[in-house]
């Protein structure tokens, strides 16, 4: 059981709870089915369904010991990360954004953040590509579309749709 997992869900339950709180009184848009706090009430939403994940997980016995070995896991064969791998490409990837973003556009920007992400968080190379991919056109689809929102195109300024 990782009892450091419990309060940390907790804690986060409770932000999204106030945050669901403090929205509910904003006001809706004139002439739009949606308001501003759609997407505040959505990223809450998640937050705190994660968090209810991560609380029932720490309650779990046995997935995991207090080591992060997994229990009676003695033949484990993947190379072990450094721990701190994940942290510093998370950075990397919002300094590489941020610097990159208007010379190659969103599309090719995020979608390298997002494949150095999975591949900094062990998701499977199989999937790699094809969930960064689809990923990155869903966002772009949901800003530029539905949100008009412009985002820079980069090297790909000639095939803008």
């Amino acid at each position: 059981m990782r009892l450091g997992d419990a309060p940390i869900g907790a804690a986060f339950l409770a932000l999204a709870v106030a945050v669901l709180w403090h929205i509910r009184d904003f006001p809706p848009a004139p002439g739009q089915p949606y308001g501003p706090a759609l997407f505040p009430g959505l990223i809450a939403a998640g937050l705190a369904l994660a968090s209810v994940l991560l609380m029932v997980s720490a309650w779990r016995p046995g997935v995991q010991t207090s080591e992060g070995q997994a229990a009676g896991g003695e033949g484990d064969v993947r190379a072990e990360a450094p721990r701190w791998l994940p942290f510093i490409t998370t950075v990397g990837a919002l300094v590489g954004y941020v610097a990159l973003v208007d010379r190659l556009g969103f599309i090719i920007t995020a979608f390298l953040m997002l494949c150095s992400q999975f591949a900094a968080y062990r998701v499977r190379p199989a999937l790699i590509v094809p969930v960064a991919a689809v990923s990155t056109l869903l966002v772009h689809a949901a800003f530029y579309k539905l949100l008009r929102v412009p985002l820079p195109w980069g090297l790909l300024s000639g095939w803008t749709w």
